[in-house]
């Protein structure tokens, strides 16, 4: 990865888009420390330390901390995920929509793109009330914040925030490197490992938590990283043969390849979109002043059971929209191409989506377990240190699933520019 980092930087072209998306990145941290007014930052900043193992804690997490210091970046990217889910999920039901994103090309994903974001404005505004009601009812507003004026400019500000991050992203994906809202919400985790580690090493220190917990929590979370790295480079290799045809005087074809099919083929999407659904009921609960709920837990084991089913889910929805056997069969047919012991046409594109169904079910039961296995350590555990690592795991496979394809990003970029055909 390092060395990834120093090759693209040697480029002109790519480091001025490194240097945008750490622009980018700079503009939004310094908009996580811009609080909104009328809002007792300090009372709030307590009551959600209280709040660390609920769905208030994880909304901390993935905004950096701008969510219980109520800045303008509260919301975080919060109400752009839950629209792409919906408009996504509404492009499959609605035939209207399905051709639009289909059918019409450049345009047409214009248009969904457009449809996207006045959703999230209308979500922004929807979860920008909430927040505000909650601080409201909790009492966390100050002696001037309690008319009419104040809630509209608090939930204005909320919605207009989380409309300023979606455009920042957007400006990252075409100017920068990688996917903006995935680098945003990694640069959002990313900024709480230090404060985390230092809480690490402080309750060490004092003798809260023994040493050796800590040192098995670090132990699990390098594994956790090395086994993520591999299933991210596994793939299954279906082989491929080439017919030998004669154009002109020259011989082409014959030569045997192969179709890689990624076992994690969505690669950490099926997470963020699975983790936005499964905190739903948990997030009205504790924006309505039932915190104190089960459901507004994200160690509970209704939550566990409903996020393991929904990455689930997202990992066969977004394998089906990224890879299509029917187009792959008829692609191989076209160019003369087969599988070894299946005729062309539609047994190749059964085999394929065999394969895919198979390895597709592999990737999403690893993503389930990586992702639900540190929630179970948590709900089962008494110990105050090892009840946060919930929280922790779903960081974990964020943080190194956006840092492998912002790699891959890279590299396919310098093989465009270091290319040497013909022409050269």
């Amino acid at each position: 990865m390092l060395q990834t980092m120093r090759n693209a930087w040697k480029i002109i072209d790519l480091r001025h888009k490194i240097l945008f998306t750490l622009v980018i990145i700079l503009l939004y941290r310094l908009g996580n420390a811009v609080p909104v007014p009328y809002v007792n930052i300090d009372a709030l900043n307590s009551y959600f330390a209280q709040m660390q193992n609920t769905v208030l804690g994880l909304l901390n997490v993935m905004s950096g901390g701008a969510f219980s210091n109520a800045t303008i970046f509260a919301l975080s990217i919060q109400p752009y995920i839950n629209a792409s889910i919906i408009i996504q999920l509404l492009c499959i039901a609605i035939p209207a929509l399905e051709r639009m994103s289909k059918e019409e090309g450049e345009e047409g994903k214009k248009k969904i793109a457009s449809i996207t974001r006045y959703t999230t404005v209308a979500i922004g505004l929807i979860q920008g009330f909430a927040y505000y009601y909650m601080i409201m009812k909790s009492g966390f507003l100050t002696a001037d914040g309690q008319g009419v004026w104040a809630a509209v400019v608090i939930i204005l500000t909320f919605t207009s925030g989380s409309a300023l991050i979606m455009w920042l992203g957007e400006q990252i994906t075409e100017f920068g490197i990688g996917n903006g809202i995935s680098i945003i919400l990694f640069a959002s985790i990313v900024s709480r490992f230090p404060p985390s580690l230092y809480q690490m090493i402080t309750n060490t220190v004092n003798g809260t938590v023994a040493w050796w917990i800590n040192v098995l929590l670090l132990l699990g979370a390098l594994a956790m990283i090395v086994l993520i790295v591999l299933i991210n480079d596994s793939e299954r290799r279906i082989p491929v043969q080439y017919a030998k045809r004669v154009v002109g005087r020259k011989m082409y074809g014959g030569q045997s390849t192969h179709l890689p099919m990624k076992v994690n083929m969505s690669g950490v999407l099926p997470i963020i979109f699975a983790q936005s659904i499964a905190t739903l009921p948990a997030t009205i609960a504790a924006f309505t002043g039932h915190s104190d709920s089960a459901w507004a837990s994200t160690t509970s084991i209704p939550y566990a059971i409903i996020y393991f089913l929904l990455i689930i889910f997202f990992a066969y929805f977004y394998s089906t929209i990224q890879f299509n056997p029917v187009e792959v069969a008829n692609n191989l047919k076209k160019n003369g191409g087969y599988i070894p012991g299946f005729r062309p046409g539609k047994p190749t594109s059964e085999f394929i989506k065999k394969v895919l169904n198979k390895i597709t079910l592999f990737g999403a039961i690893y993503l389930g377990i990586i992702a639900v296995v540190p929630i179970l350590i948590s709900h089962f555990s008494t110990s105050a240190s090892l009840s946060g690592i919930s929280l922790g795991g779903t960081s974990i496979i964020i943080v190194v699933g956006v840092a492998l394809e912002t790699v891959r990003a890279l590299e396919a970029q310098m093989l465009m520019r270091n290319y040497k055909g013909f022409l050269s």
